[in-house]
Parts: C-alpha cells; structure tokens; sequence
C-alpha cells in the first residue's frame, strides 16, 4: 500500500495529531480522573483501567489492531491510511499522558462537559481529515455488512452497550455523566464537520422569479437557478428558484424576497455538504 505525500496529506495527517491529542488530553484529564467511561472502544478501555488498571493507550492499541485485521476490507484505502495513523497516535498520547491524571477540576459536571468538548472536537478534526480513531466506527461497519445495520444505529448501540457495561464500574451517577459528555462530544463532532462553513438551500416560488433571480447574482453575487414547474390544482407555469447560501446571507436573502414579492413562497433547507464547481461560499 502506497501513497504520495502532498501539502493536502500533510494537512489531514496534522489534523489527525491535533485532534488526537485533544482526545488524549479529554479523556487523561477530565474523564478518567473524575471517575467517567466512554462509549466505544475507548469505553472498554476505561473500564479495563478502573478494574485492571490496564494501560489505556496500549489496550487502545491492541484492541483497535484487532479490529483493523478484522474490518479492513470494509475501508478504502485512504481511509485505512489515515485510521491507522489515527490509532496510532491517539494511543500514543493517552499512553504518553495517562501519567498526569490530576484532574483539572473535580466538579464532575464540568468534567463531562470539557470531556465531551475535547474528545468530540478531536475525533471531529480526524473526521474532517477523512479518518478515524477505529472503534466504533469499523464495528458499526461489520454489522452493516453483514446485519444490514445503519452505521449511525450500530455506533449508538455500541456506545450504548458499552456505557451500559460502565455502570457496573463507576455507578449510576457518573453514568449520567458520561451520557452527558458523550451527547456533548457528538454535537461538537457536527459543530466541526458542518458549523464552520453552514449553508442554506433556498426554494423560492414567486411571480418575480426574474427580478429576485438577478438580485441574487448581481447584488449578492450568488449563482442561482431557476426551475420550470407548475401548479399541481392550478396548473398554471411557475418559476421556482433553487439557490445555496451561506447562513450569515440568509438574512439579506429575506430581505430581497420581501421587498420584491411580500408574496413569495419559500422553503429554507439546512445543508449539510456542498461540492461542484460554483459552490465555494465564503
């Protein structure tokens, strides 16, 4: 397996070291100390340390090896790439940081917090960098394969299954925090892949189609694109237009709308992805 380093390579690999680090820093600092577990595999590791005090950044290591061997063939081959990269230094940092487990606050609310702060902004830089951290990931991909699972449904039942497995360990109470830093992890994984650059899909259906058309490309410096239809009982021809902004431009689209078709009928889409040629939004 070969592959060319490139200044686009080098980004993602220094996006995996940092977000692996900030996993690393989120779990030896804020949930181990404070007695909290994970879901996933990082989940198994944690509570192999409370029961065994098992090392978490070898058990990490061992662990997601196996599951590599096992779930390889389900990867590409970049992501396979990046994963292990992932794995590798995500168990390094927690081996190389597992020493400092001075908790930096023994409020365990707010431990859940940061927790899920750190760890859900580093798994998300790795996601943004086409990786993971293994896991959960490649064993909701083994039960999609060959249980026919969603991947978001196998992922939850895993971490759910594993944080349910942790209560046994460190109780009731501290499993609701866990619950909590896991919610908050998952929220700040979407804030990173989507909250930077949000965008909005607008369907606008007016009379001045034209005139609202124009406003978008020549005031707003926005492409848009206007679609033939008609109305269903009516059947009369309609011109709707489709257009892609940003969120801070919403405002400003709104605007236009109103000042020329107080009238118009519109549909605002939240949008997760956005490609092509033409749909760079600053």
């Amino acid at each position: 397996m070969k592959i060319t380093l490139t200044k686009d390579h080098a980004k993602h690999f220094g996006l995996i070291i940092l977000g692996t680090l900030l996993f690393a820093v989120g779990i030896n600092f804020f949930a181990i100390p404070n007695k909290l577990s994970e879901g996933g595999v990082i989940g198994l590791t944690i509570v192999a340390f409370y029961y065994f005090n098992w090392s978490p950044g070898i058990l990490n290591l061992i662990l997601n090896a196996i599951l590599m061997v096992i779930g390889y063939k389900l990867l590409d081959k970049r992501t396979i790439i990046y994963t292990i990269f992932g794995i590798f230094f995500s168990s390094l940092f927690l081996f190389l940081t597992e020493n400092e487990l001075k908790p930096l606050t023994s409020d365990p609310l707010l431990a859940a917090i940061f927790s899920g702060v750190l760890v859900g902004g580093g798994i998300g830089l790795v996601f943004l960098s086409g990786g993971t951290t293994g896991g959960s990931a490649i064993i909701a991909r083994l039960f999609q394969k060959f249980w026919g699972w969603k991947l978001g449904t196998a992922m939850l039942i895993v971490d759910i299954v594993v944080i349910a497995l942790s209560a046994f360990i460190i109780g009731p109470e501290n499993t609701m925090y866990t619950l909590i830093a896991v919610y908050v992890g998952a929220r700040v994984v979407d804030f990173i892949i989507e909250g930077f650059n949000t965008k909005k899909a607008v369907t606008i259906i007016s009379t001045e189609a034209a005139q609202i058309s124009a406003k978008i490309t020549e005031g707003m410096f926005r492409g848009a694109t206007i679609l033939h239809g008609s109305g269903a009982y009516t059947k009369n021809p309609k011109e709707v237009i489709y257009v892609v902004i940003s969120k801070p431009e919403l405002m400003e689209l709104k605007r236009v709308i109103h000042e020329l078709d107080p009238m118009a009928f519109v549909v605002i889409h939240d949008v997760h992805d956005v490609f092509g040629r033409g749909f760079t939004l600053s």
